[in-house]
């Protein structure tokens, strides 16, 4: 009778293959990271052909060709230049006043209850209202001049601070302020010490946030009694059916919308050296 028959477990030996050493598994991903480019150089080849065989009506939107050529010429008469630098400091300029005004009220609102019921209610309720329908009000209220368009920035940078600090502050683990009465700290310790590195990372993510919607507020605002910057540019050249400057503009705002999220993305990595080893997992 055989040793199966008896009904012998039969004990086999698995052995694990050889693993991939850690650079290899670092490799893979940038090896393929190449791949991301394919699915917009395809669309931009299909434009091209579109446009080149009449598909596209120039009128509709301009060739890929015609748009890099453009761009070269309002680089070179400096017209780009100088809208974006009047764009990037209306940015700036809303983004300081908006960030500041975001993390404050939050500051208010997050370390007491009192604080919240004074001032939540009334940020729930502006950040409902559209930035079209505060245009008239500010044009009144402001002029015609850059006022409300750094306010509209501003107003719009405030809202995405207010609420991801809001979180953060309220995310902080309440054993740390134990820790802080049982040490004594003072008001001004507890939020510098315990309150603010303990909501940095959801305010960073508001941060990154705040500056999108920052460029998309400039987009409107820049639209509306404008004398300089990219909204401008691309409002004159929708009255003369200049698809090509404005698909230039548009390219413009997109990527100093990238720039601005990766310098913020740089400071986060700085700043939250202690998640070093879990973001690198």
């Amino acid at each position: 009778m055989s040793v199966l028959e008896l009904g012998t477990p039969v004990r086999t030996e698995i052995r694990p293959g050889p693993q991939p050493s850690p650079a290899a598994q670092n490799r893979r991903p940038r090896g393929k990271a190449w791949q991301r480019w394919i699915s917009p150089l395809v669309l931009v080849v299909v434009w091209q052909i579109a446009s080149s065989t009449g598909l596209l009506p120039e009128r509709l939107l301009a060739a890929p060709s015609t748009v890099a050529t453009t761009a070269v010429d309002l680089v070179q008469s400096g017209t780009l230049l100088t809208a974006i630098a009047v764009s990037l400091q209306r940015v700036l300029i809303g983004f300081a006043g908006g960030g500041l005004a975001g993390v404050g009220l939050a500051l208010v609102a997050g370390l007491s209850h009192k604080g919240e019921n004074a001032v939540d209610p009334i940020m729930q309720m502006l950040r409902a209202l559209p930035f079209f329908g505060l245009i008239p009000l500010f044009i009144l209220w402001f002029g015609i001049g850059e006022t409300p368009k750094v306010l509209l920035v501003a107003l719009a940078v405030s809202f995405p601070l207010y609420l991801n600090t809001f979180a953060g502050i309220r995310g902080v683990d309440a054993k740390l302020a134990e820790v802080a009465r049982t040490v004594r700290l003072s008001k001004t310790q507890l939020i510098r010490h315990i309150v603010l590195p303990g909501a940095l990372p959801q305010t960073l993510v508001g941060l990154r946030q705040s500056l999108g919607v920052a460029w998309l507020a400039l987009i409107v605002a820049e639209q509306v009694n404008a004398n300089a910057g990219l909204g401008y540019m691309i409002n004159d050249a929708r009255e003369f059916l200049r698809t090509d400057v404005i698909v230039v503009g548009l390219l413009v705002y997109s990527a100093l919308g990238l720039l601005t999220d990766a310098l913020v993305r740089l400071l986060e990595r700085r700043a939250l050296t202690w998640r070093r080893e879990f973001l690198s997992k």
